[in-house]
Order: C-alpha cells, then sequence, then structure tokens
C-alpha cells in the first residue's frame, strides 16, 4: 500500500473533516493514517483519482494545485494532446488547459508535471520569469495578405520556444525566451522585415492611426482607394513583345519607393504598388525607350486606351495597305514571270528606282520598327522590332549592293528582294492591326463594369429635386431613385421599397427586394419602384469602384505560367539572333552556289519567322479576358496565381454554418430538466448571449425579442472559444454550451441524452444550458441548408473533387447534415482554432486544398489553403484572407470560379503550346532543315505572314473564354 500526504482546501472545521472520513471510508483498501483542515494522509490501494472525486463531490478540494505559464501550444489539437496525457494519469485529479495555461491539481510534484509537458514538445514558463520581460512586440512590414501572414504564423511556430500572441500584416506580440534578434532572423528568413517596439509606442502609434481616421470623414469618404493602398496606373506605349515587357518592369523597379510593379502587355499598362515619385517613374520608362501617362481615374484610363487603341488601329491599318499596295504587285511580278534579276543596265536602272522607293517605304511606314530597335540596342537589349528590321534592312541592303555593284556576285546571285521587304512590313504590320482590333475586346467585361457608373445623381433638397453630376455628390445627401434608373453611389434606402437588379455585381438572376433600412450598391438597377436613400460610399469608395480596382490588379498580375514564359523572353530574341548568325555561316561555307543568296534567305527568314510576341501575349490575354469573365459571374479573384491554382485543387472543404447553411439560425425546441418553464429557460439564455457575436447567440436572442422576453443583467461574463459561454445572473452561474463545457464543469448531462439525440437526428445543434453545475435544460438550434447547396455539392462531386465539410457542431448533427448533401468526408467538433489545422493535415496526406468560408474563424484556414474562397456576405477578415471572392452566396459560385479557372489554365497552356510549337517548328524550317527534302528555303515572306498569323491566333484563341459559361448556367438554359 502507497502512503501519501495531500494538502486539503475549503475544509473548515472537524465537521467537515468527518464527513471526508465517512465518504473515504466506502473506498476498499483506503486507510485514513492522519487528517485535519489542512492536509490528509492517507495508505491506500486504491486510485488517488477515485479518492480526489470523493472529497471533491462534499465540495471540498484535495492534492497539490498549479498554474503553469504554457509556450508552444499553437492550436486545440496542441490542447487535445496535453489534455489526453494528463488523462490518462491516475494522480492527475483534474485539469484544465488553454494554450497559454494550465490549471492542474494531483498528487505529483511540479517538477514531474514539467517533464511531461515538455516530453509532450511544449515548454512551461518558469513563474520566476516576468511575463514583461518575455513577451516582445515587432513592428511589421513586407505582409501583403493573409497568406503572408499565415506563412509567418507558420515560420514561427516551428520552434517550440516562441508562443504568438498576436499577429497581423503590421505588427506581431510574442512571447519566449529568446533574444528579440533571433526572431527578428526568423522573420527576416521568412521573407519579411521587423523591428522591436514597445508597447507605449504601439499604443501611440495605434492611437495616432485612430486620430487621423476619425480626423475627418468628408475627407475619408473622397479619398481614392487607388490612393490608399498605394498602387497606381500607367498607360504606356512602345511596347511591342515579351523584352519590352522585361525592360519597362526593370526601369521601374529601379526607381526608389517602388515595392512592386506589374506591366501587362495586353493591355498597355502598369500597375506600380509603393510610394515612388510618379514623375521619376515616368522619367525611368522614357529612358529607358518607351512612353507612359498617369491613368487618373477609370474613366480617364478608359478614355485615354480607346484613343490608343483607334489610333493604332487606323494607323497599322494604313501603314499595312501601303506597304502591301508596294509589295503585292513586285510579288506578282516575280511570281507571273518577270524577272528579278540584275543582268542589264536597263534593269540595274529600274529596280534602282523600286530600291529607292522601298526606302521610302522603309523611313515612313516601317520607321517605327527601326526606331525602336535602335532604342533597345543603345539599351544593351533586344526585341521583336530588332529582329524585324535585321530581317528588312539585310534583305533592302543585300538587293540594294546587287543593284549598284552586281559585278560582286555571280550571275545566278544577282536576285532582288525588294517584293519581300516590302511584303514583310506589310503583313507584319496588317498583323499588328487585327491584334489591335482583338485586344481592345478582351476588356469588355471591365468596360461593362464601368459603364455601370451613372455620371449624374437626382438630389433631394428641402423637397426639391435636382440632377447633378456624380462629382458634386457626398456622403451624408438624399438621393431619389427613378423606375428603371441606375444606382449613383452606395447608400441605404430611407424611404420607398422596389425590387433591384443586382446581376452585375452579384451574378444572381433575381431582383431583390430593398426596403427601409437595406444598402443599395453603385451601379444596379431598380425595376419599378421608387426610393429616396442616403449617400454612405462615393466615388472610389462604392463596391463597384473597388471591384473594379481588384479586377484591375488582378489583370496586371501573373501566374507561374507567365513567368516562365518572360523568364523565356528575356533570352529569346539574343537566341534567335544568335541563330541567325549560324544559319548564314552553315549556308555561306556548306551551302550550293550561290551561297550568298542562300545565306540571305535563310537568315532573314529565321530572323522574321521569330516570333517573341506571341509568347508575351500568351498568357496575359487569357488572365485579363478570365478575370474580366469572372467578375461578369460575381467572382472576385486577388490575382492570377489563384487561378492557376484553383484549376489544380483535388479537394474542397466547405464551413458548414453560413456556407452550406443559410447562415440564420433559428430557435426550434427547448426541453427544460427542472420546474423552470421553457420562456424562463430562454430567457436564461438569452440574457447570458447577450455579451456573445456568435451566430446561435444570435438565434436565441432574436427568439426572446420574439415572445418579448426581459433580459437579466449579466456579470463575469466569459466566452470559452469552442465551447459555449458562462456567467452569473441574479448570483447564479450559468453555463451554455456543448459536451465539453458540460465535461469540463462536471455537469452531469445524462438524462439529457435521449433529447440530444433527437435533436441532432434533425439536423439542429442542441446546447445544454446548466445552472450552478447542474443541468436544467437543452436547447435546439436549427441552420436551414440552403436551397442551392445540394446541387453545388453535386457538381464539385461530378468535376471530381473530394468534398469534406468543416464545423465545430457535434458529430452527429454533422452527420445529418452531410448525408442530406451526399457529403461522406465530415470533420466535426472542431475548435476555432482547429480548422486551419485540419487544412494542414489534408495537404501533408497529398491533396491541394480549396477553403470555402465566411467567418473570422475561418481566416487562418483560409489563408492556409491553397485557394481560400469567401462568401461576399462574410467578414472582412474571411475576405481579406481569401484569393477568390463570391459577390453572391451560393455554393454555385465556388463550382464556377473552379470551372473557370480550369478553362483559363486550359487556354494558358493552349496558348504557349502553340506560341512554343510555332518558334519550335518554324525557326527550323526557316533555317533550311526541310531543304535535302523539298529542295527549296521558306520564303521570308511567307514567314511574315506566319509571324503575324501566330499573334492574330493567341490573341483570338484568349477571347474565345469571354464565351465561357458555368456548366450550371448552361444547363438551366437548355432545360429552359
Amino acid at each position: 500500500m502507497n502512503t501519501i500526504t495531500l494538502p486539503l482546501a475549503n475544509v473548515h472545521c472537524m465537521s467537515c473533516v468527518n464527513k471526508i472520513r465517512s465518504a473515504l471510508a466506502t473506498l476498499p483498501d483506503c486507510q485514513i493514517i492522519d487528517i485535519d483542515t489542512k492536509q490528509i494522509t492517507v495508505n491506500s490501494e486504491s486510485p488517488l483519482k477515485t479518492m480526489s472525486e470523493k472529497i471533491n463531490a462534499l465540495g471540498y478540494q484535495v492534492g497539490f494545485h498549479y498554474q503553469l505559464a504554457l509556450a508552444g501550444l499553437s492550436c486545440g489539437r496542441c490542447v487535445a494532446k496535453v489534455e489526453a496525457a494528463l488523462a490518462s494519469r491516475n494522480d492527475i485529479f483534474s485539469s484544465s488547459i488553454t494554450k497559454e495555461t494550465a490549471d492542474i491539481t494531483g498528487s505529483l510534484s511540479k517538477q514531474t508535471l514539467t517533464d511531461i509537458i515538455t516530453s509532450l514538445g511544449y515548454q512551461v514558463i518558469p513563474a520566476s520569469s516576468k511575463l514583461e520581460e518575455n513577451t516582445l512586440i515587432f513592428t511589421l512590414s513586407g505582409l501583403s495578405c493573409g497568406k503572408c501572414v499565415a506563412k509567418l504564423t507558420e515560420k514561427l511556430k516551428a520552434s517550440v520556444q516562441i508562443q504568438i500572441l498576436a499577429l497581423d500584416k503590421t505588427h506581431a506580440e510574442i512571447r519566449t525566451m529568446l533574444a528579440a534578434q533571433d526572431i527578428i532572423s526568423i522573420i527576416t528568413e521568412a521573407g519579411y522585415q521587423a523591428k522591436q517596439t514597445t508597447l507605449d509606442e504601439r499604443l501611440a502609434q495605434q492611437a495616432s492611426i485612430n486620430e487621423q481616421e476619425n480626423k475627418d470623414d468628408k475627407t475619408l469618404n473622397t479619398l481614392p482607394s487607388s490612393e490608399s493602398s498605394k498602387v497606381q496606373q500607367l498607360l504606356l506605349s512602345g511596347m511591342t513583345c515579351a523584352s519590352c515587357v522585361a525592360s519597362v518592369e526593370k526601369a521601374i523597379k529601379q526607381v526608389t519607393g517602388v515595392d512592386t510593379v506589374s506591366v501587362n502587355l495586353a493591355e498597355r499598362t502598369a500597375l506600380i504598388s509603393g510610394n515612388p515619385d510618379i514623375k521619376t517613374v515616368i522619367a525611368a520608362i522614357i529612358a529607358a525607350g518607351y512612353g507612359a501617362e498617369i491613368s487618373e481615374d477609370e474613366q480617364t484610363r478608359r478614355h485615354r486606351q480607346q484613343q490608343q487603341n483607334t489610333q493604332t488601329f487606323k494607323t497599322h491599318l494604313r501603314n499595312a495597305f501601303i506597304a502591301l499596295g508596294l509589295g503585292l504587285p513586285m510579288m506578282a511580278w516575280g511570281i507571273f514571270g518577270g524577272s528579278m534579276m540584275i543582268d542589264s543596265t536597263t534593269s540595274q536602272l529600274a529596280w534602282g528606282f523600286v530600291g529607292l522607293i522601298t526606302l521610302l517605304l522603309l523611313v515612313t511606314v516601317g520607321k517605327d520598327f527601326y526606331i525602336n530597335s535602335w532604342k533597345a540596342f543603345k539599351h544593351h537589349r533586344a526585341t521583336m522590332d530588332t529582329l524585324v528590321a535585321l530581317g528588312t534592312g539585310a534583305a533592302w541592303l543585300f538587293s540594294m549592293l546587287v543593284v549598284l555593284k552586281p559585278d560582286m556576285f555571280p550571275a545566278s546571285a544577282r536576285h532582288v528582294y525588294f517584293e519581300a521587304t516590302a511584303m514583310i512590313i506589310g503583313l507584319i504590320t496588317l498583323g499588328h492591326a487585327i491584334e489591335a482590333r482583338a485586344r481592345s475586346q478582351t476588356s469588355k467585361a471591365l468596360e461593362r463594369l464601368i459603364d455601370l457608373q451613372p455620371q449624374t445623381a437626382i438630389v433631394v433638397e428641402n423637397g426639391i429635386e435636382s440632377e447633378r453630376p456624380l462629382n458634386e455628390i457626398e456622403s451624408g445627401m438624399t438621393l431619389r431613385l427613378r423606375p428603371g434608373a441606375k444606382v449613383a453611389v452606395d447608400g441605404v434606402v430611407i424611404e420607398g421599397n422596389t425590387y433591384i437588379d443586382e446581376s452585375m455585381l452579384t451574378g444572381e438572376p433575381l431582383a431583390v427586394h430593398k426596403q427601409n433600412g437595406d444598402k443599395v450598391r453603385a451601379g444596379t438597377i431598380n425595376q419599378q419602384g421608387s426610393l429616396l436613400f442616403k449617400a454612405e460610399h462615393i466615388g472610389s469608395d462604392t463596391m463597384l469602384a473597388r471591384i473594379i480596382q481588384l479586377v484591375r490588379q488582378a489583370q496586371s498580375s501573373k501566374p507561374a505560367l507567365a513567368r516562365l514564359a518572360d523568364t523565356i523572353s528575356s533570352i529569346f530574341v539574343p537566341s534567335v539572333m544568335i541563330i541567325a548568325i549560324i544559319t548564314a555561316m552553315v549556308w555561306y561555307y556548306f551551302g550550293p552556289a550561290p551561297s550568298s543568296v542562300y545565306m540571305l534567305v535563310a537568315a532573314t527568314t529565321v530572323l522574321i519567322i521569330a516570333c517573341p510576341c506571341a509568347l508575351g501575349l500568351a498568357t496575359p490575354m487569357s488572365v485579363t479576358v478570365g478575370v474580366g469573365r469572372a467578375a461578369e459571374l460575381g467572382i472576385l479573384i486577388r490575382d492570377a496565381e489563384a487561378m492557376q491554382q484553383a484549376a489544380n485543387i483535388n479537394t474542397v472543404v466547405l464551413d458548414k454554418t453560413g456556407t452550406l447553411t443559410e447562415g440564420k439560425p433559428q430557435v426550434v425546441s427547448i426541453q427544460s430538466y427542472t420546474a423552470l418553464t421553457e420562456d424562463k429557460l430562454l430567457q436564461l439564455t438569452a440574457s447570458l448571449e447577450q455579451g456573445s457575436e456568435h451566430p446561435l447567440a444570435n438565434a436565441i436572442i432574436e427568439s426572446a425579442k420574439q415572445k418579448d422576453l426581459t433580459f437579466s443583467r449579466v456579470t463575469e461574463f466569459k466566452a470559452v472559444a469552442g465551447m459555449g459561454v458562462t456567467g452569473t445572473i441574479d448570483t447564479n452561474k450559468v453555463m451554455l454550451g456543448n459536451e465539453k463545457l458540460m465535461v469540463q464543469h462536471n455537469v452531469d448531462i445524462s438524462q439529457a441524452h435521449a433529447d440530444f439525440d433527437n435533436i441532432a437526428s434533425q439536423g439542429a445543434t442542441p446546447i445544454y444550458l446548466a445552472q450552478h453545475n447542474q443541468l436544467i435544460g437543452i436547447i435546439g438550434i436549427s441552420d436551414p441548408l440552403r436551397s442551392d447547396s445540394l446541387s453545388a455539392v453535386k457538381r464539385m462531386q461530378k468535376m471530381g473533387l473530394t468534398v469534406v465539410m468543416l464545423t465545430g457542431d457535434s458529430y452527429k448533427t454533422a452527420q445529418v447534415i452531410a448525408s442530406k448533401l451526399g457529403i461522406t468526408d465530415v470533420v466535426a467538433d472542431v475548435l476555432p482554432d482547429g480548422k486551419a489545422a485540419q487544412i494542414k493535415q489534408l495537404q501533408q496526406q497529398g491533396n491541394r486544398v480549396a477553403m470555402v468560408g465566411d467567418g473570422i474563424n475561418d481566416a487562418p484556414a483560409l489563408a492556409l489553403a491553397e485557394v481560400g474562397i469567401a462568401m461576399g456576405s462574410g467578414t472582412d477578415v474571411a475576405i481579406e484572407s481569401a484569393q477568390f471572392t463570391l459577390m453572391r452566396h451560393s455554393l454555385h459560385g465556388v463550382v464556377d470560379a473552379l470551372e473557370l479557372s480550369k478553362a483559363t489554365l486550359r487556354n494558358m497552356k493552349e496558348n504557349l503550346f502553340g506560341a512554343f510549337i510555332y518558334n519550335s517548328l518554324g525557326i527550323p524550317i526557316a533555317a533550311g532543315v526541310l531543304y535535302p527534302l523539298t529542295g527549296a528555303l521558306l520564303s521570308p515572306v511567307i514567314a511574315g505572314a506566319a509571324m503575324a498569323l501566330s499573334s492574330i491566333t493567341v490573341v483570338t484563341n484568349a477571347n474565345r473564354l469571354r464565351l465561357f459559361k458555368p456548366s450550371y448556367q448552361a444547363k438551366s438554359a437548355q432545360e429552359k
């Protein structure tokens, strides 16, 4: 038998001691050697935990009580791991574990307890260490989104000596025994910057920010969003291929203050983030040999781009007709038997005159090729213009040399190629004209969004209505919305009711009923009724303006495929020039007579047929059209990389509440286990839930309001993450939550098992209500499934995706919901901070995961998943952490986003494949690899036509995405 002495608590007199004696007397093999109000010494073979339970049941405590500060616990799974290890030991009577603390009672020593926790991979912070000395605060920079936060969080969590107290894009608060410099090194390794600060400095900084934010509401409301986000857009000119893109990006990046830059060849725009002097940026672009002007706003940008596109198309078309007007007659002369040889003085004079006309063509119609290639040469680079200039220039120079000095060449080599020079210029310029016209179609989706914004609004002042320009509208004004009119700015209805078509923003085909207190959005269209509404957000702060800005940024972003194409393009032109030189040398030294002619034709054809323009346009065109089409479907995409990731995911994780369900829970049943009435139970729970923001709390409060129940005052309110809430009402300790909360407070819930199963079997969430550690009732709350959840899940499964439902609800409730939807993979009873851990676990199993959610507790999981998809009605934190945002609250939007991403990636691959195959086959053929079989070389004229056709093909193929229709909508259309 073991003899042990343990301390007692709450034992005040010998009567209490006698109660303990009587209780322990019922235990076999338990002998009390000594007991008083302070301690007990026993000799027992019975488990000490059993003895502890007997004493605790009397209202007393026994054992050594420790409160420890912990480090290294990052999620609910870590907490569960420690709890499981402690629960398996008989020498630990009770324990309460969080990520930061442990409250433990037992018979073991503190050192033994510390050793147990340390063996699990976590850390016990010594009590002698002051908290302030272990808490470090850092100011962060370089974190631009939720994924950056998730990446840094994972990096810090890798060290068991670090506990993250708070972490966002601008600051981190960390508890650790490491030095500040060690933490900064870890953050730097993750690719970000950190500077240590103090709590006082942090509070002062926050106060300054708050003061600035509240200083002038009017200024805030009129501040362009592009200014606040430090994103500026430039319109570019003079770019012709991917090499130009690399040159412009390099020039901009060298300007002080530029953080990131993305140049879009398809749009001829540069999107710059940071805080540079924009005049310096424009000067740097001009110095690099290109043109640039600032885009003040979307209307200005649109007007200037339309001007540029129209002017470019007309100029290219005019030049093409002039060049072809000269080249076609010369080609026809050669084809139909005319001599292209210099064999007499007459032919010298005639072709000399043609050569001068061709020279005039080169310095007028073809001057841009030569000017741009000279600029590129001065900046030590080569572009598509360089290839065209070298090819046409070499053909003209050779021909003029033959005309002027025919005796330098064998008689068979006295052939002129003026027609090739003119035809190449003409065909390539015609290709540019067709390409410009096709490119103007790629942004039609964005243009339609811009067209949604009316230019005037009807202001109501003192009962008088007047129409004013949009730039005169201010926040707080009362506006009139007439039948059939477009909403001018974001606002809230103050009088009237109507139905408004929001399909252009949300993709939802049904008109939405609006009445007093409802929000209206700029760009939506009123149906029949008339409204008065108060302007809230104007200018660039409206939802429509933010959507346009987000679409613009996404169209300018680059996926991994685009970066690969840019890398290849950067060395493409120099490589082609080297191949042309080698080709010329091979034909000159090893080719048949006249070798100089073969040398000229082969080298010129290689230069002309190579098309870096197709490579440069392959991905930007697909991205621009795909992102624009997504916006039309009510899907906002943060960047093009997200589309490439979404096209490859194989697992979709769906949060239950607010995603699969309506997000509007209702109380459906109340069961009392005492004399308290159902209304009294509802009054207690509603009073307790006043301090909670949980959706289920809102359901309880609304139910109580419907019954006109009065709420009681709550003190000592505490929300226990993932479990429930506790508080004191009229001196009564009340608890409301799930089974975990009841077990933690030793509440017997056995009598509610049947009711629990009955509620859960209906797909509702059972919630226990206890008072003074006694169960007094159970409440069932149901959140109905969305009408389209089943069909959307079936669409996902039809795509071959694994669908997983993730919820904090009980397994029984979750299983009922999942069975209705045909979902077989269910993860239930997940703590709020455990969702990210579940995503990580799926990824470790080799899955590529898309997470769909809408709540604050979904944000870490959204950031950690390969693709995060947030419902537009969700919290700002969730939307910030996601790469996709759905403007309509429907899971069909998720499937639409995935289908469109697959279509866009497929389109990019088709374009790149076409561009690579064209160049891979075209250049060798132009060099003459087929000459042994055909006995002829490819004509430079045909090479010019092929080059133009390759660019046109890429642009046309990308524009096919404008015709994309989601499978669900297409099916509906067929049925109709």
